[in-house]
């Protein structure tokens, strides 16, 4: 069964980080009242708001992302009645 998951799980990470940018994105918008995230590079940002952005983005991607999977792996497990990666099988998702 984990060679099943593994591409159901790549299509569902995939989806968890276009997800995790789109709920980023409208939290800054929120939080900063500007469109565009602010770039590392960018000369006119200061150290605070690069800094407060990249931990916001990381906090957000982390928590969806783990979401996200175990989503999938619980889905998974409803439909074929084996838990990803879980080489006993035949256990059920909790």
């Amino acid at each position: 069964m984990t060679v099943l998951y593994k591409p159901f799980g790549l299509l569902v990470s995939v989806l968890g980080g276009v997800l995790a940018g789109a709920v980023f994105k409208r939290i800054w918008q929120a939080i900063a009242g500007e469109r565009d995230t602010p770039d590392a590079k960018d000369r006119r940002r200061g150290w605070g708001e690069i800094l407060l952005a990249a931990s916001l983005q990381g906090a957000v991607f982390g928590a969806v992302k783990a979401g996200v999977d175990r989503a999938g792996a619980t889905g998974f497990a409803r439909a074929t009645g084996s838990w990803p990666g879980d080489d006993r099988g035949g256990e059920k998702a909790s």
